[in-house]
């Protein structure tokens, strides 16, 4: 799955790495930032992190839960 950040200028795929299945952190999180080297977040061009089942899903449910908050201020404020 790629997820495309900050106008394109950081793409994110995250994957599950069947290669790595033994191992328990093999869910990938790879970093592409085809943009200027000044206005990079990381250094390299590419940065992968890998992440444990438990991680992903830790990760994913805060995300959930900070994107609920966001909805309901914008609602909020109306």
């Amino acid at each position: 799955m790629l997820i495309e950040l900050l106008g394109g200028e950081l793409v994110v795929k995250i994957s599950f790495e069947n290669t790595d299945r033994e191992f328990d952190d093999n869910i990938r999180l790879s970093f592409h930032e085809p943009c200027h080297d000044d206005t990079r977040i990381f250094r390299a061009t590419e940065t992968n992190l890998f992440l444990t089942s438990q991680e992903a899903r830790k990760l994913a449910e805060i995300l959930q839960k900070i994107a609920d908050e966001s909805d309901l201020s914008s609602h909020d404020s109306v």
